[in-house]
């Protein structure tokens, strides 16, 4: 067995470990020993004192030595067991619940002196421990330091406590994989050592070489799959995509505005891309409001113009539509376009499959039906997918499969994700950044205000529509909760409607397409002038007529969230507002997550601060997707580890070491699967 393959052994040959045990412990995703040892104590119970009678804390759990002097066993039925001890300082009852005479009496035999840990409690003017779990005549059984972890209910931490001892007396000792240089950093710790310390009870809550070390393993382990990732797509031939700028040139003049220089630099480096023999594996990331959607539309064109077909997949089926409408304005009929969703009656999803096999339809935009199984694209060139940020590796690989060999690949994102995420999610792909908004943009001015202030927003409102302006009006819940204390959009329609009439509209998820579309057009072609929507509206939706956008509960959302609705608002030349509702008593946690999107329009900026506050997995629902998630990492907090282990997989890159220096490493921290899914 390799040294690693202990460490992988299923917890089922730990000895103590049965198949209920087992059961318990698979309940905590714990299946492996390795799991085991990133099941970290949260605490721990020094028993190491011991402490005469009359000196006992109650509360507390200390550890005494007493003569056991009496028993005490009550012949009626639930009435507790009691054992009466002493030492020269005082008495102490131990209280036993649903025990057996014999086995008190074995643990605690007559005049026996023995050495008991529990909770100290006070009744009838005498200290007590009810059911102690540590006793023995033998002390140095008992006076130890004892860890404390977070545990399923049927495992005590008396038994993981062993099961955990007996895991660490068995840690191989694993072959070095650091550099000499990198290890020198962490104080020449080997993994094992690090393991060691990390379950040591004096270190609890300390941070030492011995934590960077293995969060640097982590990272690096990351880091190391996603650069051979990189290189076996670059290994993927394909035919090079040709064409000319003549269409695309004559989509800019369509354009109201023109590309700024990063949106240039973009679409300059997606070509390059296309044109090239390599796959193309590309995030396009912008800031709301950058204009990232114009740059992969113009990149489908180029697509389409090379004689090759488009999937354009949007999460959501009001972003698909809008990009689908777009794309609908500046290419007037001149290349067949289509839409699919789950909600396409049955007559023109046939027709469209059909269509699609005959390589009538150019470009098929829509949600994840674009990839149904019985759809199949004659000639499929680009898979562009927006904000599916779920989308691991594993998954775009597949759908790059789907498109056959000849198939490239962009993501796009319009939430600003910090660089250390965008090294460990993304890192299997090239990354295309815009920052700069076109020069006509004027930053949103943002303000709060409390809940109570209603009317005010109300008047300043009427203002606005007066102006010839149009309002977003969010709310969290499409109804009302009686768990949830929010403003529900339906609600706050009924109560906007008396104000505004028929120039009031509503949006939210749960309408069908027909009436979501009614409502949209209403909106762009201003027939109504304020539209009460649930968070539908976040990403991808653009009404250059809309400056206001007013947000209820605003202290409930994310900053990353509250600025990708921010950013409906602020799209043509007008002066455009953001108005932050909030109820009285805010925490101080609410409080500056606010005060940081008054302060700021820098959506990488705001991304960071969210990261800080909600943690990376929060941030853009990791925890509930396929993505490979850390056990100790943090992309914030341990910047310079993500940093430095950047620094080390380039070296390994540019020295060509072979990466089966890392096998114990990639196996360990459960990586290698995904290669061998990728090559």
């Amino acid at each position: 067995m390799s040294s690693y393959e202990y460490l992988l052994s299923d917890i089922s040959t730990i000895k103590g470990i049965g198949t209920k045990i087992g059961k318990l412990f698979r309940k905590k995703n714990i299946n492996t020993i390795f799991d085991l040892l990133w099941n970290l104590p949260r605490d721990f119970v020094d028993r190491s004192n011991v402490y005469p009678i009359n000196e006992l804390q109650v509360g507390k759990i200390q550890t005494v030595t007493v003569v056991v002097k009496k028993y005490n066993f009550p012949r009626i039925r639930n009435l507790p067991n009691k054992v009466i001890c002493e030492d020269e300082t005082g008495k102490l009852d131990c209280i036993f619940f649903n025990s057996y005479e014999g086995y008190i009496r074995k643990i605690l035999p007559l005049n026996a002196k023995v050495t008991i840990s529990g909770k100290i409690g006070y009744y009838n003017k005498k200290y007590q421990i009810t059911n102690p779990t540590h006793l023995s005549e033998d002390p140095n059984s008992v006076k130890k330091i004892d860890k404390s972890y977070s545990l399923t209910e049927g495992l005590n931490n008396k038994l993981y406590n062993k099961i955990i001892q007996e895991v660490l007396k068995n840690i191989p000792n694993l072959d070095e994989w650091l550099d000499k240089e990198t290890l020198k950093k962490f104080d020449n710790i080997s993994w094992k050592k690090a393991v060691l310390e990390l379950h040591d009870p004096n270190n609890i809550n300390k941070k030492g070489n011995f934590l960077k070390r293995l969060i640097f393993d982590e990272i690096l382990s990351t880091f190391l799959i996603n650069s051979k990732i990189r290189k076996t797509i670059k290994k993927f031939k394909k035919e090079k995509k040709i064409f000319n700028d003549d269409f695309s040139n004559n989509i800019k003049k369509e354009l109201s505005y023109e590309l700024t220089s990063d949106q240039k630099n973009a679409l300059n480096e997606i070509n390059n891309d296309l044109k090239s023999e390599e796959k193309m594996f590309r995030l396009l990331q912008g800031d709301v409001g950058s204009g990232k959607t114009i740059i992969a539309l113009i990149s489908c064109f180029n697509v389409v113009n090379s004689g090759y077909q488009v999937a354009f997949m949007a999460p959501t089926e009001i972003l698909a539509y809008q990009h689908y409408k777009l794309a609908q304005s500046l290419l007037k009929d001149k290349i067949k376009i289509d839409f699919l969703t789950s909600k396409t009656d049955y007559t023109e999803r046939k027709k469209i499959i059909k269509d699609l096999e005959a390589n009538k339809i150019k470009i098929l935009f829509g949600t994840h039906s674009v990839f149904q199984e019985k759809i199949n694209y004659n000639k499929l060139g680009l898979i562009v997918i927006d904000e599916q940020h779920k989308f691991g590796v594993k998954q775009r690989k597949k759908l790059s499969d789907k498109g056959g060999k000849n198939c490239d690949v962009l993501v796009m994102s319009a939430t600003p994700i910090p660089r250390t995420m965008i090294m460990t999610i993304f890192g299997d792909m090239d990354v295309t950044i815009i920052k700069q908004k076109p020069k006509n943009r004027k930053p949103v001015k943002t303000y709060s205000k409390v809940d109570t202030k209603l009317s005010e927003i109300i008047d300043f409102t009427k203002k606005q529509i007066k102006k010839g302006n149009q309002i977003f009006w969010v709310c969290p819940l499409i109804e009302e909760s009686k768990k949830v204390d929010h403003q529900s959009a339906v609600q706050r329609y009924n109560g906007l409607q008396k104000i505004f009439k028929d120039r009031a509209g509503l949006l939210h998820g749960s309408l069908d397409k027909v009436d979501k579309d009614k409502i949209l057009n209403k909106f762009l072609n201003r027939k109504i002038d304020i539209l009460i929507s649930t968070t539908v509206i976040e990403v991808g939706i653009d009404f250059p007529n809309a400056n206001v956008i007013i947000i209820e509960n605003s202290n409930k959302f994310g900053l990353s969230q509250l600025h990708q609705l921010r950013g409906r608002v602020g799209r043509g030349n007008k002066e455009s507002f953001c108005i932050l509702m909030f109820k009285k008593n805010l925490s101080k946690n609410a409080r500056k997550r606010i005060n940081i999107l008054k302060e700021n329009n820098d959506g990488f900026k705001i991304s960071e601060e969210d990261m800080k506050l909600r943690g990376y997995g929060d941030l853009l629902g990791f925890k509930q997707s396929g993505v490979q998630s850390f056990r100790l990492a943090d992309p914030v907090l341990n910047e310079d580890l993500f940093i430095l282990a950047e620094k080390e997989t380039k070296r390994i890159e540019r020295d060509n070491i072979n990466l089966n220096k890392f096998q114990s490493l990639l196996k360990l921290y459960d990586r290698a699967d995904i290669l061998n899914d990728i090559v």
